[in-house]
Order: structure tokens, then C-alpha cells, then sequence
């Protein structure tokens, strides 16, 4: 894989809260999204989420639970884990999906 600048993917995005991927690292996916202030309902994944904030915050409720990860931080989200993002969520974000073995 060659160099990836992350701020350029994202902002490449047609939409926020579409997410692109930017490669593989063995059977993770890694990818990039691009928040932009709005809320998003809650969801439920069967891979594990990695989040990690390049620039901006990231507000969450994770099963009831608000947590806020700032830049530079990231947030483990367990595969099965109902969570939601909450306004105000703006920036970038990397997001690493681990399937479960």
C-alpha cells in the first residue's frame, strides 16, 4: 500500500457519514468518514469498530452510555454493541473494522 493522506480521502467524500475504505491490514478494514454535525440512530454491528479521532469529537451513546473521544483518541465499539452518534460529532474519523474470528 502506498502512502494515504487521510484529511484528502475524507474530504474527497461526496457525503458525510459515508465512509470509504482505504485498505486492508489482514482482515481489517480501514477506512475513513468525514462527520459533519448530525446525529446518527443507533446501530449494531457483528465486527468490532475501532474509532479514532484525527481532528474533531466524536459524541456517542454506546448502550446508554454517552461517551465523547476527542482527537486523537480512540473508542473501542465490541462487535453486537448497540451505539449511536450524537450532534455535534463533527471532524475526522478512521474507522477499523475487525471481523470476529
Amino acid at each position: 500500500m502506498s502512502l494515504v493522506n487521510v484529511f484528502e480521502a475524507a474530504s474527497a467524500l461526496p457525503t458525510s457519514w459515508n465512509s470509504r475504505l482505504l485498505g486492508q491490514v489482514g482482515t481489517a478494514g480501514v477506512k475513513v468518514l468525514r462527520m459533519d454535525g448530525q446525529p446518527v440512530p443507533s446501530e449494531v454491528h457483528a465486527m468490532t469498530e475501532v474509532l479514532f479521532v484525527v481532528v474533531g469529537r466524536l459524541e456517542l451513546t454506546v448502550d446508554g452510555v454517552e461517551v465523547t473521544v476527542g482527537p486523537g483518541e480512540m473508542y473501542w465499539v465490541a462487535a453486537g454493541t448497540h451505539h449511536a452518534v450524537r450532534p455535534g460529532s463533527r471532524g475526522t474519523l478512521v474507522i477499523v473494522e475487525v471481523p470476529e474470528e
